[in-house]
């Protein structure tokens, strides 16, 4: 067993596990790390915990210490002079008239580095921009190209269901979201239902769609053939979460619509393939835009 601690650099963002050392660490308290990109000011979000070493990749990085206040003001010194190199970047950005879009700025904690975030269409010559950055805060200078979906997930806002968008709150990675989970998971195939603040399909497709896999892999598809306690039918529709089906009967004299619990329900023919319901042209033309758009994102 090994005791680590688990911190986060950025809300959302990964926990990174560290070894805690000597130090006794709670949640909430903040540490200095060193990383791949210089010393960080990270917040600790897992307290000292005893973890199997197969689940830990060696060897484990030593927190530097414990923040103090000096450290505290210094990043929020850091956190002032982001909003300010933010509006010189954009004026420098204004002159060498460069199509693009600066989204954020960010100040390494030890100053070694200052990082910002843009979005363009296709490849931006930036190299006479970075001359002028480097000249004016005298720092390293990283220019860093985005996509939309992190874009929005720096800029935040709310989803349509009225909380705070998933990729602002809690995604620490973006997953490839597809057509496909929108049907398995009976939602309307309509473009403005479907997609996110960012213009791609909505995260929580994909957050979701285990469950929807295990409990369809045990549920017959529409079209199916099915007996009853009422006599053989024909499934109409599945409430996959809840595990019930819509069945239709038909008798001599009347056609009966019923729904059963799929334990109660017994298959006699199941079908390859559930029928395609009738989607409008132009909107999935607009989807499977999303989607491929999705793909090159998570390629890039």
């Amino acid at each position: 067993m090994k005791t680590i601690v688990g911190i986060r650099i950025k809300k959302p963002g990964k926990i990174y596990y560290f070894d805690p050392g000597e130090e006794k660490l709670n949640y909430g308290d903040y540490v200095i790390v060193e990383t791949s990109l210089g010393e960080e000011y990270a917040e600790v979000v897992i307290p000292n915990k005893e973890v199997s070493e197969d689940k830990i990749v060696a060897p484990l990085k030593p927190i530097t210490r414990k923040a103090t206040e000096k450290d505290k003001k210094h990043y929020e010194e850091n956190k002032e002079k982001e909003k300010e190199a933010f509006d010189i970047a954009l004026k420098n950005i204004k002159k060498h008239n460069l199509d693009m879009n600066l989204i954020d700025v960010e100040y390494k904690f030890d100053n070694s580095k200052i990082l910002f975030y843009f979005t363009a269409d296709g490849r931006i010559d930036f190299r006479e921009l970075v001359k002028d950055l480097a000249a004016i805060f005298r720092t390293r200078i990283e220019l860093r190209q985005i996509g939309i979906r992190d874009e929005i997930k720096r800029m935040g806002g709310n989803g349509i269901c009225g909380r705070e968008l998933c990729c602002c709150s809690y995604l620490s990675n973006f997953e490839t979201v597809s057509i496909k989970m929108a049907k398995e998971q009976n939602l309307s195939l309509t473009p403005s239902k479907i997609s996110g603040a960012c213009g791609r399909l909505m995260c929580c497709l994909k957050y979701e769609q285990d469950v929807y896999e295990e409990k369809l892999a045990k549920l017959p598809k529409v079209g199916a053939i099915v007996k009853t306690e009422d006599g053989e039918g024909i499934v109409e529709g599945v409430e996959t979460l809840k595990e019930v089906l819509k069945v239709k009967i038909e008798n001599k004299d009347d056609i009966m619509i019923k729904k059963y619990p799929a334990k109660d329900v017994v298959v006699i023919k199941d079908v390859e393939e559930e029928q395609e319901e009738n989607i409008d042209e132009n909107d999935l033309k607009e989807l499977e835009k999303m989607e491929e758009l999705d793909k090159e994102d998570m390629q890039d």
